[in-house]
C-alpha cells in the first residue's frame, strides 16, 4: 500500500509538471481533429446533394418521359472523370479542383432551373454528374491527409445527402415552393461546401505538392487513433505507367468487391424496384416506390455511419449477399411469395445496409492497408468502381425491365 501511494505521488509530480506545457497542444489537436471531422462530414453531405436532386427536379420541370437520357447524363459525366481524372489530378492543386467541384454543382442548379428543354436540362444533370464525380475522388484523395476518420465522417455525410436531399426537395415542394425556386434555394448547397472545406477544415491540403520526392517529404509520425497525422505532402511523382502498376493490387482486394455490389445494388434498384407492388393495401403503387427508395436511402445512411462501430473485412461477403438479394427480388418479382409489405421493406433495408457497408469498409480499409505515399492516388482511382457498377448495372436493368414487364 505505501508503495502504491508513492507511486501515485510520483504521477502525480509529473502530471502537475507536464500539464502546462501539454495542455494547450493537445487541446488543440482535439479541437482541429472534430474540425475536421465535421468538414468531412458536410463535403460528403454537400457533394451527394446536388446529384440526389437533380434526377427528380429535372422530371418535376420538364414534365416529360425522358428517362433514359437523363439516366446517362446522370451516370456517364462522374464514370468519365472517376475513369480519367486520376491520373493526372494530382498535379492539380486542391484548392482549383474545389472550385470546380463548387462552380459545377452551382451551374448545374442554375441550368435545371432555369432550362426550358430537355437538351438544356441534360447540361444541368450532367454538370451534377461531374461535380459529383470530381468531389468524390478530390474529397477521398483529401482524406489521406488526415486521420481516417475523416473517411468515416466523409462516407456518413454521402449517406445523409440521399435522405436529406430527397427530403428536403419533396418538403420545399409540399409547402408550395415550385421545383424553380426550390432549385435555387439549393444554392447554399455548393456555398455550404465552399465554407467547409476553404473555413473549417484544417488546411493540410495547403502543403500538398506532387512533384516532390520521397526523399523531400518530411518525416511523418505515426498515426494514432486520438489524433490525426501530421501534415504531409503528396506522394512522388510517378508516372504513368507507375500508377497503372498500383491500380493491379487494388482490383481483386477493394476494386472489384465494391464493383459486384453496386452492379448487385443497382440492378435492383433501377430494374426491380417498380416491379414489386403489393394491391389493396394503405399505400398506391407509386407511394410504395418512393418509400422503397427511403428505406433503401436509410439503410446506406446507418451502414456508411458504422464503421467506428463495425468493421468489415470480409469486402466479397458483401458481394455475395447482395446477389443473393438480387435473386430473391427477381423471385418475388415471378413469382410473389411474400406475404407482407414489411418483409420487403426489411430486405430493402438490408440491401441498403449492404451497398453502404461496403462502400465506408473498402475505403476505410485502404486509409489503414494502403502505404501512406500512394494512398491518396489509389483512394481516388477506387472510386471509379462504384460508378462502373453503377453504368453496368442501368445497361443491364433497362432491357431486363423491359422484358420483365411484357412477361
Amino acid at each position: 500500500m505505501e508503495e502504491d501511494f508513492e507511486m501515485d505521488q510520483q504521477e502525480n509530480e509529473v502530471r502537475d509538471q507536464t500539464q502546462e506545457t501539454d495542455t494547450a497542444p493537445q487541446e488543440s489537436v482535439k479541437t482541429f481533429a472534430w474540425r475536421n471531422i465535421v468538414a468531412f462530414w458536410f463535403l460528403g453531405l454537400c457533394n451527394n446533394f446536388g446529384y440526389v436532386v437533380m434526377l427528380s427536379a429535372a422530371h418535376d420541370i420538364l414534365k416529360q418521359e425522358e428517362h433514359q437520357a437523363i439516366l446517362l447524363a446522370d451516370i456517364l459525366p462522374a464514370l468519365i472523370v472517376k475513369m480519367t481524372a486520376p491520373y493526372f489530378i494530382q498535379s492539380i492543386h486542391y484548392s482549383i479542383k474545389v472550385a470546380g467541384v463548387v462552380l459545377f454543382g452551382a451551374a448545374s442548379f442554375l441550368i435545371v432551373a432555369f432550362s426550358h428543354t430537355v437538351e438544356i436540362s441534360v447540361i444541368g444533370v450532367a454538370c451534377a454528374s461531374i461535380a459529383s464525380g470530381l468531389g468524390e475522388l478530390t474529397f477521398l484523395g483529401l482524406t489521406s491527409f488526415y486521420h481516417r476518420s475523416s473517411v468515416s465522417a466523409w462516407s456518413s455525410g454521402t449517406g445523409g445527402a440521399g435522405v436529406g436531399g430527397a427530403l428536403s426537395y419533396a418538403g420545399l415542394l409540399q409547402i408550395g415552393v415550385s421545383a424553380r425556386n426550390s432549385l435555387l434555394i439549393m444554392l447554399v448547397v455548393p456555398f455550404t461546401l465552399s465554407i467547409s472545406f476553404w473555413l473549417i477544415l484544417e488546411k493540410r491540403w495547403a502543403k500538398a505538392v506532387v512533384s516532390s520526392p520521397v526523399a523531400d517529404r518530411a518525416p511523418l509520425l505515426p498515426e494514432s487513433d486520438g489524433m490525426p497525422p501530421p501534415a504531409r505532402q503528396s506522394g512522388p511523382n510517378l508516372s504513368l505507367v507507375q500508377k497503372f502498376q498500383l491500380v493491379k493490387p487494388l482490383v481483386c482486394k477493394y476494386m472489384a468487391p465494391l464493383f459486384l455490389v453496386y452492379v448487385a445494388e443497382y440492378f435492383i434498384n433501377q430494374g426491380l424496384f417498380e416491379l414489386i407492388f403489393f394491391r389493396n393495401i394503405w399505400l398506391s403503387h407509386s407511394e410504395q416506390y418512393r418509400w422503397f427508395q427511403v428505406i433503401y436511402q436509410i439503410g446506406v445512411f446507418i451502414s456508411r455511419s458504422s464503421v467506428s462501430i463495425v468493421q468489415i473485412h470480409a469486402l466479397w461477403l458483401l458481394a455475395f449477399f447482395q446477389f443473393v438479394n438480387v435473386g430473391l427480388f427477381l423471385l418475388e418479382v415471378l413469382h410473389p411469395f411474400l406475404p407482407s409489405i414489411w418483409i420487403v421493406f426489411a430486405m430493402i433495408l438490408w440491401e441498403g445496409l449492404l451497398g453502404g457497408a461496403a462502400y465506408v469498409n473498402t475505403f476505410y480499409k485502404m486509409s489503414k492497408e494502403i502505404a501512406e505515399e500512394h494512398r491518396e492516388f489509389s483512394l481516388g482511382v477506387t472510386s471509379q468502381a462504384d460508378s462502373c457498377g453503377i453504368a453496368v448495372a442501368g445497361a443491364i436493368a433497362i432491357p431486363v425491365h423491359n422484358v420483365l414487364c411484357s412477361l
